[in-house]
């Protein structure tokens, strides 16, 4: 598993726990930048993971407006968390960092998608990101 897997693995952690549980993002991302300067193994994912999870703090408002815009008949609060949290992580790849290509992005989302979600969040999830990234 490539490090930036292992970081989208970690970003979605971190978004989804802030989401569910309302737990302070800040508090969050500090036990996980703590947890990572005691395993050199998860350094490189986690420079990625806050890279990702800033990103959407950072761009949050634009971000849920295309998901909202783009996912058909459904409102943020009426998704899955696991899927809100995977469309925001993947829309931030899409729309603000160059240096990963849309295809990607959608496809480690529609993975962690079907991996921790519903049996339809894979396509669900895959048709939101695909009209996010032919707008963008």
């Amino acid at each position: 598993m490539s490090a930036r897997t292992k970081a989208r693995k970690r970003a979605l952690d971190i978004l989804f726990q802030a989401d569910v549980r309302g737990d302070e993002i800040g508090t969050i991302l500090a036990a996980e930048a703590k947890r990572a300067a005691n395993e050199p193994a998860r350094q490189a994912s986690w420079l990625y993971a806050r890279e990702i999870v800033d990103g959407v703090i950072d761009n949050r408002d634009a971000i849920d407006e295309q998901i909202t815009t783009f996912a058909k008949d459904w409102s943020l609060a009426r998704m899955p968390a696991v899927d809100r949290a995977v469309l925001r992580m993947a829309a931030w790849e899409i729309l603000y960092n160059d240096e990963v290509p849309a295809a990607v992005a959608i496809d480690e989302a529609v993975e962690l998608a079907k991996e921790f979600s519903t049996d339809d969040s894979g396509s669900f999830v895959h048709g939101v990101l695909a009209r996010i990234a032919r707008a963008s």
